[in-house]
């Protein structure tokens, strides 16, 4: 509702995964995510580069193995933490590329970050089907621009989209973990979608009215 950029799509299904991560059967996931962030850190460190990338995942690691599932991560605090977590990995990553490398198509440097992140929070089943599907339509669609508030934006989406639709489950989510354990359930997870629809139709106004325009002059 709210992207036609490839690149912004493929985000926000990336971002509906991680929050699972804190469930017990991906603890084999998480242990890879810190080693990797450590590897990244000491390599970055000892080539005098930015080496807090490193520092963000091994932090994003670690907040995964200390939550319980459906907890901190499925909670506001959580998807607000994992969405700057992560927007900050892809953007420093994006601008340590640009910056040691005569790289210049901002737009595969983007597109090749976003397929590391998905070999880290997508299991292989969803790989074999995304990255096919990811890099059929960055070849149809390869022209157009996005900004970091777009990124952000479209992770934060994502993140969101895994707890509301957990809340639907009997379970439901601690929506102010670890501040409260007051959980929420379907009630939140519809007002959530309403007002995600209705935010989504406020942006898209300006295509909206350029589309009537469009069919009222060809009328």
């Amino acid at each position: 509702m709210f992207f036609h950029n490839p690149l912004l799509i493929a985000l926000t299904f990336i971002g509906a995964n991680i929050p699972d991560f804190d469930h017990k059967f991906k603890k084999d996931n998480v242990y890879k995510l810190i080693i990797f962030g450590l590897i990244i850190f000491i390599s970055l460190y000892i080539l005098k580069l930015p080496y807090y990338i490193g520092l963000i995942i091994v932090f994003l690691g670690v907040t995964f193995y200390f939550s319980e599932h459906r907890s901190f991560t499925h909670s506001i605090f959580g998807v607000l933490t994992l969405t700057s977590a992560v927007s900050l990995i892809l953007i420093w990553g994006y601008e340590l590329i640009i910056g040691i490398t005569v790289l210049n198509n901002h737009y595969i440097i983007l597109a090749i970050l976003i397929a590391i992140l998905s070999f880290l929070f997508l299991n292989r089943k969803l790989l074999m089907v995304f990255l096919p599907v990811f890099f059929v339509s960055l070849f149809l669609i390869n022209d157009l621009d996005i900004n970091y508030i777009q990124i952000v934006l479209a992770l934060f989406l994502g993140v969101f989209s895994h707890i509301v639709l957990d809340s639907f489950t009997p379970a439901g989510i601690k929506i102010f973990a670890p501040l409260s354990s007051k959980k929420v359930y379907k009630n939140f997870a519809l007002l959530s979608i309403f007002a995600l629809i209705v935010i989504a139709i406020f942006c898209n106004v300006p295509l909206l009215f350029e589309l009537f325009e469009q069919y009222a002059l060809s009328n």
